[in-house]
């Protein structure tokens, strides 16, 4: 039976049976086959002691949350305890891949350059790991600037002593023989470098934002055969930094460039909730990429065409009639070839209701119930599609409907083609809607809406109102990056909220052509939100180093860094009035941003 205590993933990925949801790119996750057991995510009150007893582990976080280990037996029994407030599973991260400190008013040579270092600041960057043995990651005398790497991956922490003696071991081979930690993509390599990097034997020319910070590293784990990260591993990547940076009592910017495309994109997730909470704990700033969803197609939103007057439509003969009306509001996908799962949210509001017929690109068509709350199931093609009508959660009071694409049994692709999702309303209070797809990292570059909307195209958790979100430009052209993530789609929207929580993203950087350290210690060029971000973890540093380390303003951190950052911020080409949904408040701009 359905929780409402659980997310409505979960309770489908609870009502799945194994082989469908190891069809899915979604319900799977978090499930680990050969212990029979559920990874997930909490929210509690009180004591978790007595769970042991049911054969629960418990690895707790801050704030109220936790990390769960259960037993697939004991997963209805999970959300009858009282003190578990909201359950949710993992999701997965996608990195945002796709001559800034000069555009970014801090150019070597100039006098700000030589005062402000990042000296006596920690930036922790959570990512794929580390080249280590990069000169751009050492001090003048050759020693690391690594003060931790807690390497998910091997499940091991290396300290500033282990490091120094395998650099010491004179070649990369043998250094690997004591501290056996590698990036084997090289992103984590290249954000470093972007934000904390020297310039190591070629200078200042290729140097980062704070080359003379502390190093905090995490190499997020990939425990399963997806080989992508969880949001379970980045939160307690984020409570180790958050833990190391009171132990060492540093000042801590934290550069996190990745995110994924499920959830209502409003903060209320606990992924998001749990980023509002973290980024509060001591001197903390924490940066977010936008992601690289706007130009990707992955998004549709609006509002149903019908009368707002009466709130209600009355002119329906029949409102199970498939047939196209005039009052019907049509979003079309397109679906690659070979495309082996795919997975649709379409969020609306509670208050208003709707009929949704979906149809397949040959013409078969079903209509989804959804006055039946709970999973449904149909089959249209060599298509199967679980079907999920959600409810409200404690702590979102938005509604989703959910469709997971699997091929039927005996095929091996989804059916290629145009489908069509045509929504009816019946009662509408709002009207407005808003459809995702998948990272564009997981999908083909053929599967996507017909006619998107790059607006709200944010990826999770640079949703999190506490935290620094981070677009992209280019710097040569002085204009917005189309990949970038967008935030609301009216300027009305942002200037009527009461809150300016809502404006994201805070501001862009450099992330078109950014020349970065490689894994294998030369320089290439990089694109992508995920390296615009390390720019402004690393001013973020700077100003934590002039307020807090250089005793200027012992308060400079969190949101206080945000609105320096945001009040320094410089115009965009083709950008007239700010908070833009694009660009925010402007371009990082760090002299601008010191507060004298």
């Amino acid at each position: 039976m359905d929780s409402q205590k659980n997310e409505n993933l979960l309770n489908l990925a609870l009502d799945t049976a194994p082989a469908e949801r190891e069809r899915s790119l979604e319900l799977n996750v978090g499930y680990n086959d050969e212990q029979k057991t559920w990874e997930v995510i909490v929210k509690y009150h009180g004591s978790l002691e007595s769970l042991a007893g049911f054969g629960i582990q418990v690895e707790e976080l801050i704030a109220g949350y936790a990390i769960l280990t259960v037993p697939e037996t004991q997963m209805e029994r999970l959300a009858q305890i009282e003190q578990i407030e909201y359950v949710e599973k993992p999701k997965r991260l996608f990195f945002s891949d796709l001559q800034g400190s000069t555009a970014s008013c801090f150019a070597p040579g100039s006098a700000l350059y030589r005062e402000l270092t990042g000296r006596g600041v920690l930036v922790a960057v959570i990512d794929s790991g580390i080249s280590y043995w990069n000169y751009d990651f050492r001090k003048a005398d050759g020693s690391t600037r690594i003060r931790f790497l807690w390497d998910q991956v091997l499940d091991r922490e290396f300290g500033e002593e282990e490091i120094n003696a395998a650099l010491a071991a004179g070649s990369r081979q043998a250094a690997l023989q004591l501290v056996p930690s590698i990036d084997t993509s090289g992103h984590g390599t290249a954000v470093a470098g972007i934000a904390a990097g020297n310039g190591g034997e070629r200078g200042a020319a290729y140097a980062g934002i704070a080359g003379e910070s502390d190093l905090l590293i995490v190499r997020l784990g990939m425990p399963r055969t997806d080989s992508f990260p969880r949001t379970t591993e980045l939160m307690r990547a984020l409570t180790y930094v958050v833990n190391k940076a009171r132990e060492l009592a540093m000042p801590l910017a934290v550069n996190l460039s990745f995110g994924n495309t499920y959830g209502a994109h409003n903060g209320s997730s606990l992924l998001e909730r749990f980023l509002d909470n973290i980024s509060e704990i001591g001197r903390t700033v924490v940066c977010v990429g936008s992601g690289n969803e706007g130009a990707s197609g992955g998004h549709v939103g609006g509002s149903l065409r019908t009368d707002r007057s009466s709130g209600t439509v009355t002119n329906l003969v029949n409102q199970y009639d498939t047939s196209v009306t005039d009052q019907d509001t049509v979003v079309e996908m397109t679906v690659g070839a070979y495309e082996t799962g795919l997975n649709v949210q379409l969020w609306k509001e509670y208050s208003d209701r709707y009929l949704v017929t979906v149809v397949s690109p040959s013409g078969e068509t079903f209509l989804a119930d959804t006055d039946r709350s709970g999973k449904q199931i149909y089959r249209l093609g060599q298509t199967q599609i679980l079907f999920y009508n959600g409810e409200p959660a404690p702590y979102m009071t938005g509604q989703e409907l959910y469709f997971d694409f699997l091929p039927a049994v005996g095929s091996r692709y989804l059916d290629q083609g145009v489908w069509t999702f045509r929504l009816r309303p019946l009662r509408v209070v709002t009207g407005n809607y808003t459809f995702y797809l998948p990272s564009a990292t997981v999908r083909s570059a053929d599967t996507r809406f017909v006619r998107p909307t790059p607006d709200v195209t944010l990826t999770i958790p640079s949703t999190a109102s506490g935290v620094i979100t981070v677009g992209a430009y280019d710097p040569v052209y002085e204009s917005y990056a189309d990949f970038s993530g967008r935030g609301y789609l009216y300027q009305e929207q942002v200037n009527s909220r009461t809150s300016d929580a809502y404006v994201k993203p805070d501001l862009v950087a450099p992330g078109v052509g950014v020349i970065a350290p490689d894994r294998d210690g030369g320089y290439s060029p990089v694109t992508g939100t995920s390296f615009a971000t390390p720019f402004v973890t690393g001013a973020a540093a700077l100003l934590m180093q002039w307020g807090i380390v250089l005793g200027n303003d012992p308060y400079l951190y969190g949101e206080k860094v945000k609105a320096y950052l945001r009040k320094g911020a410089k115009p965009i080409r083709g950008v007239a009035e700010y908070p833009d949904s694009r660009v925010g408040y402007g371009a990082l701009c760090v002299e601008n941003s010191l507060p004298r």
